[in-house]
């Protein structure tokens, strides 16, 4: 079978490999898609501590079960299904307390696990423990299945900031991950979301598919004065930063409303992530900051429901579709800011 191998950074090979088979406590499933993100070009260029390579990249997954080991049950061949990507290990005292995305033990497909750009792949033990393979419902398409995944991190992003009936929402970043923003956050009751991006063909791009209340170029216009503006001077109940930049987080803390809701969801460079903080901005506003770190196996199930349901729509944010071999292509038109969703589909190889 076709694999892509990541190596070293800069080196991504697609290779011939022998067709894995499953383990007595595994599943084996033919992969339909598996969509690509920022992690997989960040994995492309600087590599990542808990990948020893080579290794097959690709954790936002969706196919068809072909072979369950012997002592699985509950599934069997021909089933439709998606892949966790973050694995909490469900024993840890964060676990118990129901905080499995923070679990200091989490695994990974695509790092501790080869992933899914491979046209077969085995759905480890770990997964199935946690109850992480997850049934794509009647009408899903594989492809739509394999964005539940970075749906799943914005819902959690979205629950732990308690976006709500009423709030006025700033998104901060119009890749995917603030096109999903934009459509959760309206999905769960908000009066008006606005989108901030500062590359005016992105924002465009965006606006155009998710249509937020306002879209603002943060390279053409202040947008904190914006958000002031579009807001009589009040500011927004929250802020969710979905891109890795500082300022934008720093900004986010002058467009807050008093009492509201800051969603650090994008993480920092790790050799640049300190950031000016106005603290007296926290106090006397009642601020409030959260963290935002990946999903839990609860969180994919909920995303593939909030898509199949419609409030959360996703196949018109897949803008680019490419064979196994395209997974350069695909990691360079990531690069380039030119797609909103590029999915790998290896079945169709």
């Amino acid at each position: 079978m076709k694999v892509a191998r990541f190596y070293a950074p800069g080196d991504i090979r697609i290779e011939e490999a022998p067709e894995p088979a499953p383990a007595a406590d595994q599943v084996k499933i033919r992969v339909h898609n598996t969509s690509t993100c920022g992690t997989d070009l960040k994995i492309y260029r600087h590599g990542h501590h808990h990948i020893d390579p080579p290794r097959v990249i690709g954790h936002e997954i969706a196919g068809e079960v072909v072979e369950v080991g012997s002592d699985v049950s509950g599934w069997a061949p021909g089933d439709r299904v998606q892949v966790i990507a973050a694995i909490p290990c469900g024993q840890c005292p964060d676990c118990e307390r129901g905080w499995r995305t923070i679990c200091p033990n989490q695994l990974s497909m695509g790092y501790h696990f080869d992933g899914g750009f491979a046209e077969y792949m085995i759905v480890p033990d770990e997964v199935l423990r946690v109850d992480g393979l997850n049934r794509i419902p009647d009408g899903l398409s594989y492809a739509e299945a394999s964005v539940a995944e970075p749906l799943a991190c914005v819902l959690n992003g979205q629950e732990f900031a308690q976006v709500g009936k009423g709030d006025v929402v700033v998104v901060t970043g119009a890749g995917p991950i603030g096109c999903l923003h934009v459509r959760l956050a309206r999905a769960r009751g908000a009066e008006a979301v606005y989108l901030v991006e500062l590359n005016r063909g992105r924002l465009d791009m965006a606006a155009n598919l998710v249509k937020p209340d306002a879209a603002i170029c943060g390279s053409e216009t202040d947008p904190i004065e914006e958000v002031l503006k579009l807001t009589g001077g009040r500011g927004a109940d929250v802020i969710i930063t979905a891109a890795a930049a500082g300022k934008a987080q720093e900004d986010a803390l002058k467009m807050a409303a008093r009492r509201g809701r800051i969603s650090f969801f994008g993480g920092l460079p790790k050799d640049n992530p300190i950031i000016a903080c106005d603290s007296n901005l926290v106090h006397y506003r009642e601020l409030t900051i959260y963290g935002a770190n990946g999903s839990s196996p609860d969180h994919n199930k909920q995303a593939l429901e909030l898509i199949a349901s419609g409030a959360v729509p996703v196949d018109d944010l897949i803008t680019h579709r490419l064979p196994l071999d395209g997974v350069l292509e695909a990691i360079d038109t990531v690069a380039s800011g030119q797609a909103i969703k590029v999915t790998i589909e290896p079945a169709h190889a």
